[in-house]
């Protein structure tokens, strides 16, 4: 709350002290490197964990310092000359989100390729093109744990001790305890969820197709 009250001011002097320009102004400085890592994640099985760190970390040092100079050069006043930095006036804030939603995709190409990709045994049913495949998904950690000799003995359907913090918070959080195997068998899931009528699918297709024609309607009328 405290904080809150402080960036009060903050507020009144970034964008003219129009709450929707300022929040529309962080979004487009915060969200384009969180939206690349997904998207690229989603839909480019070549990208890989280097990538989507580097990525995400080269898009936000960049728009964290064109926030930086958005709050730290104010505007002029009327008939006054503007002395700020070409990036703060001449780039608007959406323009420098798909700037820097567009760089943030290269650094995740660029340091993708020149890194090892990751298994395809490791990527069933994680991206959009291998969403249907029913073949069983080894994760990472799993892969490259080693056996651990002290458990080996212990038998698959017992439960390993968890620790007294760990029960302290799923007892606050409401959540039973789950039985942790140490050797957890891969499990065949059932993927019939993911079958779509062709009906509801054309329905949900039209649908989306409507609400994104009202909503750049409605954007470019009211900007």
């Amino acid at each position: 709350m405290c904080i809150s009250l402080l960036w009060i001011p903050v507020v009144q002097t970034a964008n003219s002290g129009q709450l929707f320009d300022y929040i529309q102004s962080v979004t487009s400085f915060l969200a384009p490197p969180i939206t690349a890592v997904f998207v690229m994640a989603i839909f480019w099985p070549r990208a890989n964990e280097q990538g989507a760190f580097w990525g995400l970390m080269t898009g936000l040092a960049v728009g964290l310092t064109r926030m930086i100079m958005e709050f730290s050069y104010f505007p002029p006043s009327c008939g006054q000359p503007d002395h700020r930095p070409s990036v703060v006036t001449d780039v608007h804030y959406l323009y420098f989100a798909l700037i820097l939603l567009a760089l943030t995709c290269l650094v995740i190409v660029v340091v993708s390729l020149v890194t090892a990709p990751i298994p395809k045994e490791h990527l069933y049913r994680l991206t959009w093109w291998s969403r249907n495949d029913i073949e069983p998904r080894i994760d990472l950690s799993n892969s490259q744990a080693t056996p651990d000799p002290v458990n080996c003995d212990r038998p698959d359907d017992e439960p390993l001790p968890q620790p007294t913090w760990k029960r302290i918070v799923m007892w606050l959080c409401g959540l039973s305890r789950q039985v942790q195997s140490a050797h957890p068998a891969v499990e065949n899931q059932d993927l019939n969820f993911l079958q779509e009528k062709s009906l509801w699918r054309n329905v949900c297709n039209v649908n989306a197709l409507l609400l994104l024609a009202v909503n750049v309607f409605l954007w470019g009328y009211f900007a």
